[in-house]
């Protein structure tokens, strides 16, 4: 837009037609220019956001599991854990090996648990966003609890064990202890097809959401392309800072749109066609506008409204700045 804007504001536009070349011929490179971006786009949409994510994810996790062991003091009784208390005598430094553990684990009110172990280390279980202390050498002491389900509270039990494996709750540092499930965001297109078959219908919709915005977006260069050709070449725009504001506003635009479609389709249950509309929207007003741009009979409507339109842009931004 800003290329095409100057091209007509220097009267080029105009000496390029009279040589013979349509307005077609010049938005053909600019509409093959934008094929890369859509591709660019397509990548950053269908595969490395939802690595991205991920990857992100397992950071908080890693920052997370790394907290809760710093916060571990040795010959103290550490309570960060719900129901749970966690006691080592002496605490490594460099490798966070325990030495002498003893835990008070009260999770389970029908059978709590006393565990004593000569050495423990806290494990960070990625996959499944856990957190382990893996105990080795100890002694289990359970004591059933009489809760009115016919429980034997006879029965004492010890259990020695040369490893066993303790899982953290980590909601107090993070909200990975409850939400085990990935976010939409984090899965990708085949991953997230599957989820659409098995949801439930509270969240199909949010997935039919998450799914078809994916493929909307990788269209979008294209389009800004599209609608900014026949834009650029108005008359009445003269300065580079109109062609940024314009581009600007046709950004926002469809980004307003994009997420009214994507509000309607995941919470008032529209079609997950609806989240398409911007896309042919943008289509069939560039496919249009480039048509009357290319016969010379610009849109009349166009020719009232978008210097009206680029001053309030203009005025909102002279607005915010402090000078």
């Amino acid at each position: 837009m800003l290329g095409f804007g100057r091209l007509s504001a220097d009267g080029e536009i105009l000496a390029l037609k009279s040589s013979g070349i349509s307005l077609y011929q010049m938005a053909r490179p600019i509409l093959l220019l934008s094929l890369p971006a859509c591709l660019l786009t397509a990548a950053m949409t269908l595969y490395l956001r939802p690595a991205c994510e991920t990857f992100f994810r397992q950071q908080l996790f890693d920052i997370a599991a790394s907290h809760a062991s710093i916060g571990l003091q040795p010959q103290v009784f550490n309570d960060e854990f719900d129901d749970l208390v966690l006691y080592a005598n002496r605490i490594d430094d460099r490798s966070g090996t325990m030495r002498q553990v003893f835990i008070s684990d009260e999770r389970d009110s029908s059978a709590p648990a006393i565990i004593m172990a000569e050495k423990g280390l806290l494990v960070s279980d990625s996959d499944n966003r856990k957190l382990l202390l893996r105990l080795e050498q100890g002694v289990m002491h359970r004591q059933p609890q009489d809760n009115g389900n016919h429980t034997d509270t006879g029965t004492y039990q010890v259990l020695h064990f040369t490893s066993y494996d303790v899982n953290l709750d980590l909601k107090q540092q993070t909200t990975f202890g409850k939400q085990r499930r990935r976010k939409n965001k984090e899965l990708d297109l085949s991953e997230l097809q599957i989820a659409i078959g098995t949801a439930p219908a509270e969240e199909r919709q949010d997935l039919l959401a998450e799914y078809h915005t994916r493929l909307v977006l990788p269209a979008a260069p294209l389009l800004f392309a599209l609608l900014g050709i026949p834009l650029g070449i108005q008359p009445h725009r003269s300065s580079r800072g109109s062609s940024f504001a314009l581009g600007l506003g046709i950004f926002l635009c469809y980004y307003l749109l994009l997420s009214f479609a994507n509000t309607m389709v995941g919470d008032a249950g529209w079609p997950a066609t609806t989240l398409w509309l911007p896309n042919l929207c943008f289509l069939f007003t560039g496919l249009y506008l480039l048509h009357r741009a290319a016969i010379e009979r610009p849109v009349t409507l166009f020719e009232r409204t978008l210097p009206a339109f680029l001053a309030m842009l203009r005025g909102l931004f002279r607005s915010g700045d402090p000078s």
